[in-house]
């Protein structure tokens, strides 16, 4: 076990019951990045919040800078002293897609077909075979969330749930659930935020070493 996952466990001993699925979890997502996928993440309310964190972790540098190699930066030599700048201020991104950001689509996709197929038609669209769909629910029922799961599940795409105890819908529906041992959206809520950022971290070490 990983030393990111050991201190998630004993700051959290709760969360011990969620190891199992946090390993899968960060194998599911990495083996995704390895094969050129990316991450798309959905969630309402809160966990709409939890989404674009994620993405704001993944695609810029964590605990780490993500600094360029020096093949990458050549790319950029082009430009002269402004591709050395550009190159100065680029980071390694792990390529992540919050649906709940996508406002004009959106509103249009409730407004003129249905609100809970919202996600679900991004799934359609941006989803392949390689990527990975994560979706947060406390109840784990949210309907336009598990409407995205069935239409990713249909893609071939992996599925990670982020829930509370029960798992609702989404425990039997999704690859993965990770079922935190609370039962208030506060407290489920609270606990969701450090086991992604555990799994942020355990990505951006096995990416960015």
């Amino acid at each position: 076990m990983s030393r990111t996952l050991e201190d998630l466990i004993a700051k959290y001993p709760e969360l011990a019951v969620c190891r199992t699925d946090i390993e899968r979890a960060y194998e599911t997502a990495r083996s995704s990045f390895e094969r050129g996928g990316k991450m798309l993440l959905a969630g309402n309310g809160g966990s709409a919040a939890d989404c674009e964190h994620v993405v704001g972790e993944l695609m810029k540098g964590f605990m780490s800078p993500r600094r360029l190699g020096e093949a990458e930066r050549e790319r950029f030599a082009v430009w002269g002293e402004e591709g050395a700048y550009i190159a100065d201020r680029l980071q390694g991104a792990l390529p992540a897609i919050s649906l709940v950001s996508q406002s004009a689509l959106a509103t249009a996709y409730i407004n003129d077909v249905a609100a809970d197929m919202v996600f679900a038609q991004q799934v359609h669209g941006y989803g392949r075979p390689e990527d990975t769909l994560v979706v947060f629910s406390t109840s784990g029922n949210s309907v336009n969330v598990v409407r995205a799961v069935q239409v990713a599940k249909s893609l071939g795409l992996a599925t990670i749930a982020f829930t509370g105890r029960g798992g609702g819908k989404l425990a039997s529906l999704c690859d993965i659930a990770i079922r935190v041992p609370y039962e208030r959206t506060p407290d489920i809520q609270e606990r969701h935020l450090p086991i992604y950022h555990a799994l942020c971290i355990m990505l951006e070490e096995a990416f960015f070493p």
